[in-house]
């Protein structure tokens, strides 16, 4: 960069200062964004006092969970949800709040019925939070085989490195490297701005990683 910058002059400083700050701009779009939620979300807490229409309580689901407020959300998408409900979304955020708490067996039962919707749905991100529910529900067999047909077209992280956590709890410690690894190889590909969003799933393949080299885990 300070080549670029000595070279370009004002315009390489331009160009700096659009490919570091840029970010974290987009960081303080979010907190202002999260400023404007949290009052929305009072809104919605008064109407659905007096109105407590199913919409009402999605919205506040969808609020809540971006809030990270798991519980409260998943006892919003609870009031949406009906017999009548005929789209996805709800049952979706549903089990991402059901996974966040580690309530693995009704966030199966939610993700079955998304799929049920669109077997590819959130670009394939359903079928791997379903494996990976699966996985930890005691069916390493419908685990195994949903992740390697999700995997045959997605990239994700997210499904990687559950795949490779999967693999290590069923003592394939060479395969589970292979997918942390994957993971971990995208640090050289990415742009940055995705790299800061990958950055989560770095830290917990590199731990992985770690994990997976020491002498207990080898036994």
């Amino acid at each position: 960069w300070l080549w670029i910058i000595l070279m370009g002059g004002g315009l390489g400083a331009l160009v700096y200062l659009f490919a570091e700050a840029a970010p974290d701009i987009v960081l303080l779009r979010h907190a202002f964004q999260g400023f404007s939620r949290r009052s929305r979300i009072q809104q919605l807490e008064t109407i659905v006092l007096d109105n407590p229409a199913a919409g009402n309580y999605e919205e506040l689901g969808i609020l809540y969970l971006d809030e990270g407020k798991f519980v409260r959300a998943r006892e919003c998408f609870d009031r949406a949800i009906s017999s009548r409900t005929d789209h996805a979304d709800p049952f979706y955020r549903r089990a991402l709040c059901e996974l966040e708490v580690a309530d693995y067996a009704p966030a199966a039962a939610d993700l079955e019925k998304v799929i049920s919707f669109d077997p590819k749905y959130d670009y394939g991100r359903a079928a791997g939070l379903m494996a990976h529910a699966w996985a930890q529900t005691g069916q390493p067999q419908k685990a195994e085989a949903l992740f390697a047909s999700t995997l045959n077209t997605s990239t994700l992280s997210e499904t990687q490195f559950n795949y490779a956590c999967f693999l290590a709890r069923q003592g394939r410690l060479a395969e589970a490297r292979d997918w942390a690894q994957r993971v971990l190889n995208k640090k050289a590909t990415l742009p940055h701005y995705l790299k800061r969003k990958e950055r989560p799933w770095f830290r917990k393949a590199g731990a992985l990683m770690k994990q997976l080299r020491t002498p207990s885990a080898r036994a």
